[in-house]
């Protein structure tokens, strides 16, 4: 049976249709936002943990402000991390354009993430190795510089980050892997756990292996110095 819609129905049907995709487009856009601005006085929760709630798996995360988080943590993770952290707009481009050049000459990038781009990546996107992720972690990072103070942003990322299987954030690590609070971390202790963050199932930082302890030792030189990497973060 033929159709009875009329020329000028269809048309109305279509904008309807894109009016719909519109607002879908618009609300996905804006919900990020509208959690960052949430999230700005809420502490968050990361995607891998509610991941890992989904599936009923065991989560250790205990969240604390960040004036209770040892300075020396602080220190070792910008270092480790995100050197440019208090100068960057949530993006490193300088970095950015290296590991693109690396992309083309045929080497594997070795990625350019800022702490403002792993803050993203763990409130919002998925784990593991995608240029579409990372595609979608630039203009979320942009936002959330624009949305967040640094300091609030640094006190996310370490409450959320992942530091063994099923430990979250900074108290949580310290607790498990040194039996003390965040705040009384010392500068090996806290050196050992910086570096742990590329791979916190794979390092033990109560019984780091050389390599860990080699890359422990340079952080612990590097977050020794004094200058305007912790500015942002550290109050003089």
């Amino acid at each position: 049976m033929a159709s009875t819609d009329t020329p000028s129905k269809k048309t109305r049907k279509k904008n309807r249709i894109k009016k719909r995709l519109l607002q879908l487009t618009a609300a996905a856009l804006l919900f990020p936002v509208f959690l960052t601005i949430v999230y700005s006085v809420v502490p968050p929760v990361s995607t891998l943990m509610l991941a890992r709630y989904a599936q009923g798996l065991w989560v250790d995360r205990q969240w604390v402000p960040l004036e209770n988080i040892s300075p020396n943590l602080i220190r070792s993770v910008v270092a480790s991390e995100d050197s440019s952290f208090c100068s960057n707009n949530g993006v490193d481009w300088g970095a950015l354009e290296d590991q693109i050049e690396l992309l083309y000459e045929g080497e594997t990038p070795r990625g350019a993430s800022t702490l403002t781009m792993q803050t993203t990546k763990n409130l919002f996107l998925w784990s593991g190795r995608s240029y579409v992720r990372k595609g979608l972690e630039l203009p979320l990072a942009l936002m959330i510089n624009a949305i967040l103070t640094k300091k609030r942003i640094l006190e996310i990322y370490l409450n959320i980050a992942e530091w063994g299987e099923g430990i979250f954030g900074a108290e949580a690590a310290a607790q498990a892997w040194f039996g003390k609070p965040a705040k009384e971390l010392t500068r090996v202790e806290a050196a050992r756990l910086a570096t742990a963050l590329p791979n916190p199932i794979g390092r033990n930082p109560a019984r780091p292996s050389g390599a860990h302890q080699r890359l422990a030792a340079t952080n612990l030189a590097r977050s020794g110095q004094n200058g305007p990497i912790f500015d942002c973060v550290l109050d003089n």
